[in-house]
């Protein structure tokens, strides 16, 4: 394929991960949303940490455990300060860690909304043909490659499917098989569109 825009979409999930505990305030169970704020507790040199939840009705608390009795000296000094001043992106990290979060309770609601930042690599070629997708993530996202497309490019899941059977739409790696599954980063989406007419919209669109 020749005449290729190339772009990089840094993409990151804008709503964290809930887990659904009982709420003995609500007295059912609840969404709990991730405050962004810490707990550290000192015992002589141990340290315990936690990200603390809230729940979306009542605002009761539940402890998502970081770290337990931990040595201090095990500890980075970086990393304590930045648990113990509550620094954002460190609890965002945290709390997108579904996986850790489903290690403590049975149920995780994930969203799929993302915000995504889209960089041209290179001068723009106004003769472009088709498009080169690099994909940065973040934070893991729920959101399938698919939805991800049709949502950014403007166009439909079914007409990216019809690209596919036509061979004008590669996904690297693992190929279109991919496209049902949640975006990941390292991934590259190369889309042939010199037979389609609107393809300078879908270019722009993608941030060409």
């Amino acid at each position: 394929m020749s005449g290729l825009s190339r772009i990089r979409w840094a993409i990151a999930p804008t709503t964290t991960p809930r887990p659904l505990i009982n709420c003995n305030r609500c007295g059912t169970v609840k969404a709990y949303r991730c405050s962004e704020k810490f707990r550290v507790n000192a015992n002589g040199k141990r340290i315990d940490v936690w990200l603390i939840y809230r729940c979306i009705d009542c605002d009761n608390s539940w402890n998502f455990g970081i770290l337990e009795r931990c040595n201090r000296r095990d500890i980075e000094p970086a990393r304590l300060a930045a648990l113990e001043s509550n620094d954002p992106a460190l609890a965002r990290r945290h709390a997108f860690d579904a996986v850790a979060l489903r290690g403590r309770v049975e149920r995780v609601e994930e969203f799929p909304d993302v915000a995504v930042d889209k960089q041209r690599l290179g001068d723009r070629r106004k003769s472009a043909t088709g498009l080169e997708l690099q994909l940065g993530l973040e934070m893991p996202t729920s959101l399938r490659l698919d939805r991800l497309l049709a949502n950014e490019l403007g166009i439909s899941r079914s007409r990216l499917q019809a690209l596919v059977e036509r061979r004008l739409l590669v996904v690297d790696p693992d190929g279109a098989k991919t496209l049902r599954k949640p975006a990941r980063a390292g991934t590259t989406i190369r889309i042939d569109l010199a037979g389609e007419a609107d393809r300078q919209a879908i270019i722009a669109a993608a941030g060409g």
